[in-house]
């Protein structure tokens, strides 16, 4: 089996789309799901995502397992022979890994299903805009909404083998941040006559991070980055237009509250200092994946006593997922799967260790049969 995954694994690399326009992934799902035994499997589509059900042989419950299935705008320099055959979009999060792990688990239960029905859910769109809030509510509230949930995110920070989770927040409340600034170009030599937009956007991000330091509890953890700023066309031209594109991140939605009003007001007074328009715009926001007590004290139990695997109780972290939102309305888990690269998320030379995933099937395949 496990070459077979690794071939899985690279056919999925070379074919990342982004959000909502997954098509040639989600074919192959569809495709190689059709190779499977079909006597106990139903198979429905919704948008570009995929849900294939295990039919139980005595079903009291459904237990769901979800995948993300979406790459993100980044060109690939892994050097990899199977690299991204899509130029500027590459599976920089590990969701090619995601993907396969889901199919070698739903393989092998298709002819061995076990009592309760199993759901596995092919989710698009997680980078964006975000398809776990929508799929929930149009699919997963109703006949086929699982009684139990689980889902992993690969690591880089682990080695193969390792599993990392904890009980409660394991990943942060996110929200993408917009903000564009209107004044009044005109030539460099007359400032006078303008409203510079360059020199606002400046003075905003430094005021923005003060909000950090003076305005949030030392102890309730919150960012702002502002990863990107335009403004202007040319050197001798003042800028009538700037924007500020960037990302919150906090470990409670009381704090990403918090942010996002002094957000506001700091900006709004910012506008009359200036005299500029502004405008803010939180794009995709995204819940906390918090981990039910239950179900994750279960599986850590489980691990620690499986061979083959090391189970490491991990701090939260700052990053962000959409299934957060599928657990703030069904009991389950995420946990943090090794996968030992040197390269980081999102980075274009991102590189897992293969070894991870046959660990992952082998280790989820043997935990369903126990709940």
């Amino acid at each position: 089996m496990e070459t077979n995954l690794i071939q899985i694994r690279r056919d999925l690399h070379q074919i990342p789309e982004l959000g909502y326009q997954e098509f040639k992934t989600q074919q192959y799902i569809l495709d190689y799901v059709a190779t499977l035994p079909q006597t106990h499997l139903e198979i429905r589509t919704w948008k570009t995502g995929v849900l294939v059900k295990v039919k139980g042989t005595n079903p009291k419950k459904r237990i769901g397992y979800r995948t993300d299935m979406d790459g993100l705008p980044v060109e690939e320099e892994t050097g990899y022979a199977f690299h991204s055959r899509h130029q500027g979009r590459m599976h920089a999060c590990g969701h090619d890994f995601h993907m396969t792990i889901a199919l070698g688990i739903l393989s092998h239960f298709a002819g061995s299903p076990v009592e309760d029905d199993l759901l596995f859910i092919f989710q698009p769109a997680e980078e964006g805009p975000g398809g776990a809030e929508a799929m929930l509510k149009e699919v997963l509230i109703g006949e086929w909404r699982p009684d139990l949930i689980m889902g992993l995110h690969v690591a880089p920070e682990y080695p193969a083998g390792t599993i990392a989770v904890r009980e409660g927040l394991l990943f942060a409340n996110t929200s993408e941040l917009y903000i564009d600034l209107t004044g009044k170009g005109g030539h460099a030599a007359y400032p006078q006559n303008t409203k510079d937009m360059v020199v606002a956007a400046a003075y905003l991000v430094t005021q923005l991070q003060s909000i950090i330091s003076r305005n949030m509890d030392p102890l309730d953890s919150a960012v702002i980055t502002i990863g990107k700023i335009t403004g202007g066309t040319v050197q001798n031209v003042i800028a009538g237009h700037a924007r500020l594109e960037g990302t919150i991140r906090t470990l409670s939605s009381e704090a990403m509250i918090r942010t996002k009003q002094r957000i506001e007001t700091i900006t709004s007074g910012l506008a009359a200092s200036f005299e500029c328009g502004a405008e803010i715009d939180y794009g995709c926001n995204y819940y906390q994946v918090f981990n039910h007590a239950g179900p994750t004290r279960h599986f850590m139990d489980f691990v620690r006593n499986y061979e083959g695997a090391d189970l490491f109780e991990c701090r939260e972290a700052l990053t962000g997922e959409d299934f957060g939102y599928m657990l703030k309305e069904i009991p389950g888990f995420m946990f943090w799967l090794g996968v030992g690269s040197q390269y980081g998320l999102h980075h274009a030379k991102f590189s897992p260790d293969e070894k991870a995933l046959q660990i992952a099937v082998d280790l989820l395949s043997d935990y369903i049969v126990t709940l």
